[in-house]
Formats: structure tokens, sequence, C-alpha cells
């Protein structure tokens, strides 16, 4: 079963047919996807291990163009635009990425930090305009107020959950449309895990989040939606709460009982 991309009213991502393969075509890690994201909402993606969920997000901003040996077939559309046509950086701006483990560039400040995407693609900023990005981007993770007097010490001297919350403002900085997530918490301890789930909830109001995730607990407290994968397959997608009371495929109910994975 492949949801049809049209159970999501104008959703902001849509794809379409998406298939992933490594080694030039001989393994497909992600088979004929197609599902529609909905926009200001959290969008788990959930299944065991090696089932695509992380190789189907990094699709969605392109990561996959930087391995010679990963083969895409299909297309991916923010807001009716195929992104394939964008420039990456154009792509990037639009499409936040965070990873499992804080990332904070090590030799730079948190102030710097936040500001990397801007000096990185040569994109020249008043001081005020700094200022501002930093301030609102730091604001907009709750880490404002833990920082402002030490900006412009190294970003790794913050504590893992403070660290990852800097890396979400370094995404934030771009304003871009939609956030994706690759297990953001799986390095965190349980309550850094639930600042950054509070913060997730709260960004949603003006973001679109996608969340890979292998905690089902976690997909259940925050997310809205969920996708179910499986061996490359989109098994089922629906919101979530259908999901875990009611879900449509023996699969994944087996999943979520915990009977595999």
């Amino acid at each position: 079963m492949n949801p049809n991309i049209d159970s999501i009213d104008h959703p902001v991502l849509a794809i379409e047919k998406l298939s992933i393969a490594y080694g030039k075509g001989e393994t497909k890690a992600v088979k004929d996807v197609s599902a529609g994201i909905k926009k200001e909402a959290i969008t788990a993606i959930m299944g065991p291990s090696g089932c695509g969920k992380s190789t189907l997000l990094r699709a969605i901003n392109r990561m996959h163009e930087l391995y010679a040996d990963i083969v895409t077939e299909g297309q991916i559309f923010l807001n009716d635009i195929n992104i394939m046509e964008m420039s990456t950086i154009q792509l990037r701006r639009k499409i936040g990425m965070v990873f499992q483990r804080p990332n904070p560039f090590p030799t730079m400040s948190i102030y710097d930090n936040v500001i990397a995407g801007y000096k990185l693609n040569g994109i020249g900023l008043k001081k005020n305009e700094r200022d501002q990005i930093v301030e609102q981007s730091l604001r907009n993770v709750s880490l404002w107020e833990e920082v402002k007097d030490a900006l412009y010490k190294k970003g790794t001297f913050l504590s893992g959950g403070q660290q990852q919350r800097l890396c979400i403002a370094r995404s934030l900085a771009f304003q871009p449309e939609v956030i994706l997530l690759d297990e953001p918490t799986s390095a965190l301890d349980p309550i850094a895990t639930s600042r950054v789930e509070d913060l997730l909830v709260e960004l949603k109001e003006k973001y679109t989040i996608v969340l890979v995730t292998h905690n089902m607990t976690q997909a259940a407290r925050i997310s809205d939606y969920s996708m179910f994968m499986y061996l490359g397959d989109l098994v089922e997608y629906g919101s979530t709460k259908m999901m875990f009371t009611n879900p449509r495929d023996k699969k994944t109910e087996e999943y979520l009982t915990g009977k595999f994975g």
C-alpha cells in the first residue's frame, strides 16, 4: 500500500514515485514512495534500522548528490516547484537539516555558528542584520537567555542539548519553510530530549517539520502524522493517532507492538 499524495490537501512537500538506489542501482533503499507532507505540522518517519527512512529524509534536500554511486528516480516538489530544478543553495535555504548528533562548527563561536550559512554562501550582512538574525534564531530555540553573555565562546562548550538547539537555530537563521531532523534526540539525555521535543512542538506553528525517529513514543507524543517504512517501502501513512490506535497494515501493527524492529 502506497498512500496517495492527495490524502494531504495542498501539501508543502509532494514526493512522487521516489526511488533511491545505492551501488549504481543495484540495491534500492527507497522503493517508489509517494507522499504529501502537510504544512506547519510534524510528520514522523518510523521503521526498523535499514528501512530507508533516513535515505528518504536526505533526498528531500538532495544530500545524496554528494555521492556518485547513489541513483535517485522520481520527483519531489516544494510548493509545486520541482526541487531538482533549484540550485542546492536555494533549496537548502528553504529546507534546513539537523543531524543525529549535535554538530556545531567546532572552531566557530555560538554567534558565528548561527550565521554560518550566510558566510558559507558568501551572503554579506550588516552588523545590525547579523545581530538581529542571531538573537531571533536563538530566541526561537529558547537558547538566547542561556547564551547571550557567552555569544563569542565556542559552541562546543555547551551541553549536548544546548548544542542541538544551537544546530536547530543555525537551520532557522535562513527562515526555511521545512526543517528535516534525523533522529535529533538519540544522543541526548531524557531532560534534553524533552526540551527539544517541546521546542519542535512550538516550532510547528511556523515551520513544517519532518522527523526521522526510532523512538515510537516520541512519534506518538509530538507528531501529527506518521509514516511507517519497511524494507524501502512506505507501508502506511496517516494521522499518528489513527496509526497508533488502529493501524491499517499488519506490519505496522507488529512494529508498533514490538514484534520486530
